[in-house]
């Protein structure tokens, strides 16, 4: 395959930065994070491909953010929601569907007893945060300094560098941890004795936790009167079935889950222990807590295509193609990489299910403009790729068009190395979202 830009999409591009901030409602879809000859907007989907404005089609890897974890259009989760859109989608009163979700969502997931849906993931750990604050008294926070996200709210964001706007008393409040490396998380509790609410993190990102890493992780937060969150967004509906904490048999406190839950519908959740959780209800003797509430946060057409989804992931073996097809990427880029003599420059990461490929510069350096020319590269020949997350819906053929394109793209990569890279660039090169500066 081989792609053009066209008229069409660079004029609306123009356009679409008159009138929204970025370009785009999400920072991680905007034209900062993709080359220029990857497609400026995406107007239909079907599996794992998706059409431009120009007609041009892509493989798409990633899928909305890892969202879309069955596959654009999935037939039966599109026939769950259209079903209760004519029926409606907000009422004044809950739907039974919201049971009925909860029921369903609480089946897959033993450890977890009681579970409030929302709309994102931020929102989800705001809850969890305000939560592990209620119930402990204290102010602070701990979070994972290489998990790269967890809120939109101003606890998380002004840890970030890009924290104009955040009150200092509020940045103050969140200190910073590495995975891995339970000294120092049990020196900033000794940093902080008395004040750290909870422990923010990721089971699992791009590398596995040490033995007994995340249970000493727990031991510890429990020991100085703090809880233990786990951000599932990722690792739930792609490690295992019932998430990250299964496979690494650690049960958190309180933990969010979303993505993959609703494939590409607006659907989360907070879930956890009763204990903790029931002080955002009615049956207890505590202040109360207002931990979720939104006027979409129960929309039956999402919480219709979340039941579809998870019956999905019941009947059919989504878990184990995710690992399948990972798995036969991951053999076809690293011949690639190793082919082009690129074994110290281009790699994979994390697990076959959730695969992430880094780039580096002749110095060996993690480099953004390296990154910039092998996504240009895929792109000019239809592999739409910010990371190598597959979905259910990637067939062989898929992967092996991916492997094809990522062998043509690394020969042009070899050559960046030893020509430099900015004589290949056909625009500027990608920036991370969280900078100071545009």
């Amino acid at each position: 395959m081989s792609q053009k830009i066209g008229t069409t999409g660079e004029r609306l591009r123009e356009q679409a930065h008159r009138l929204i901030p970025g370009g785009s409602h999400t920072y991680a879809k905007g034209d900062d994070q993709f080359p220029r000859q990857a497609p400026a907007f995406i107007v239909r989907g079907e599996g794992c491909h998706v059409w431009d404005l120009d007609g041009n089609r892509y493989i798409e890897y990633g899928m909305g953010l890892r969202a879309v974890s069955l596959g654009h259009a999935f037939a039966p989760v599109v026939e769950a929601a259209t079903r209760e859109l004519k029926n409606g989608v907000n009422f004044s009163r809950p739907s039974p569907l919201e049971l009925e979700c909860a029921e369903q969502f609480l089946s897959l997931i033993p450890t977890i007893e009681m579970v409030k849906f929302c709309k994102d993931g931020s929102h989800a750990v705001d809850g969890a945060v305000r939560l592990a604050r209620a119930c402990t008294g204290r102010d602070m926070i701990a979070i994972c300094a290489d998990h790269p996200f967890f809120s939109t709210s101003d606890w998380f964001i002004g840890a970030t560098d890009m924290n104009a706007g955040i009150p200092e008393a509020t940045r103050n409040l969140v200190v910073k941890f590495r995975y891995n490396d339970l000294p120092g998380l049990e020196a900033l509790f000794a940093e902080h004795r008395g004040r750290i609410a909870c422990v923010v993190m990721e089971a699992a990102r791009t590398e596995e936790p040490a033995p007994g890493y995340l249970a000493g992780v727990k031991q510890l937060a429990h020991t100085q009167g703090a809880l233990l969150i786990f951000d599932e967004m990722i690792t739930g509906f792609r490690w295992h079935l019932q998430g990250a904490q299964h496979v690494y048999q650690v049960t958190p406190d309180l933990c969010a889950f979303g993505k993959g839950l609703g494939n590409g519908f607006s659907v989360s959740a907070l879930a956890g222990r009763r204990e903790l959780m029931k002080r955002g209800g009615l049956d207890h003797e505590f202040e109360r807590v207002f931990l979720l509430s939104t006027t979409h946060g129960a929309e039956t057409h999402a919480l219709a295509a979340s039941l579809a989804t998870m019956r999905t992931y019941r009947e059919q073996p989504v878990i184990e193609t995710l690992y399948r097809q990972g798995a036969r990427l991951r053999r076809g880029v690293n011949a690639a990489v190793e082919a082009n003599g690129l074994t110290d420059f281009v790699g994979l990461l994390s697990r076959d299910c959730n695969l992430i490929f880094f780039t580096r510069d002749a110095e060996k350096k993690p480099s953004q403009p390296f990154r910039t020319l092998f996504m240009q590269e895929l792109a000019k020949r239809g592999i739409l790729a910010p990371s190598f997350v597959v979905s259910y819906s990637h067939r062989d053929e898929d992967i092996d068009a991916t492997i094809a394109a990522t062998a043509e793209a690394l020969a042009l990569y070899r050559r960046a190395l030893d020509e430099g890279v900015d004589r290949f660039l056909e625009g500027p090169a990608v920036k991370p979202v969280s900078r100071r500066y545009a």
